[in-house]
């Protein structure tokens, strides 16, 4: 039973992933306002494109630590951004190097006013061992983005979703984690194919006893 729910849940999740993916494409040349935001839940939003204008909330800002690119370790920069016509939410500028010494915080100069144009995810669900905030009201480092944490923290009204841009100014390294629909199928054949072969020792096993 539990081979078969799995095999049916990874076919459930190579459609939904389909989906995912025609709504990714159909948005790249026609991507939402800032207005759009206040018409969608969250889950609605995810994969797809955003344009706008946006302030930073200053003073906060979060740096999400331990990031590497092309072998140099650093951080994403979080802030939180007034869209113009839509909600708040919080955006991934990008990455930046970290300082040579663990205790200093990068020299970060931040725009008032920022061209918005990324991509929206929801946070990724990875599990994070002990605490995943540093103290620190301006720059404190994270171990991954909880919009919800940092929505108490910060007592702003922020979205459950993410920003990432991708206009230039940090670095953007962003690689969406989408395991295409066919290796989901691929994973559910497995699934299914073992709940066979148990299904089949199982039939054989009773047959063996009853002879």
């Amino acid at each position: 039973m539990l081979l078969s729910n799995l095999a049916l849940w990874q076919w459930h999740r190579a459609n939904e992933k389909e989906a995912l993916l025609a709504q990714v494409a159909s948005h790249v040349t026609h991507p939402l306002s800032p207005g759009a935001l206040l018409k969608r839940d969250d889950e609605q939003l995810d994969g797809l494109r955003l344009r706008g204008v946006g302030d930073w909330l200053s003073p906060h800002l979060w740096l999400l630590d331990n990031q590497v690119v092309d072998g140099i370790v650093g951080y994403d920069v979080i802030i939180p951004v007034q869209t113009r016509g839509g909600p708040p939410l919080l955006v991934n500028l990008g990455w930046t190097p970290a300082p040579p010494l663990r205790s200093e915080h990068p020299a970060l100069e931040l725009p008032a006013t920022l061209a918005l144009d990324g991509l929206l995810r929801l946070p990724s669900d990875a599990l994070v061992l002990g605490e995943n905030r540093e103290p620190g009201p301006y720059s404190g480092r994270l171990q991954s983005v909880r919009p919800d944490e940092l929505k108490a923290q910060s007592a702003l009204p922020l979205r459950g979703i993410i920003l990432y841009q991708q206009t230039p100014g940090f670095r953007y390294h962003y690689v969406p984690s989408v395991m295409s629909p066919e290796r989901h199928r691929a994973y559910a054949a497995q699934w299914l194919g073992l709940a066979l072969v148990v299904m089949m020792g199982g039939i054989a096993l009773s047959r063996g006893t009853h002879a």
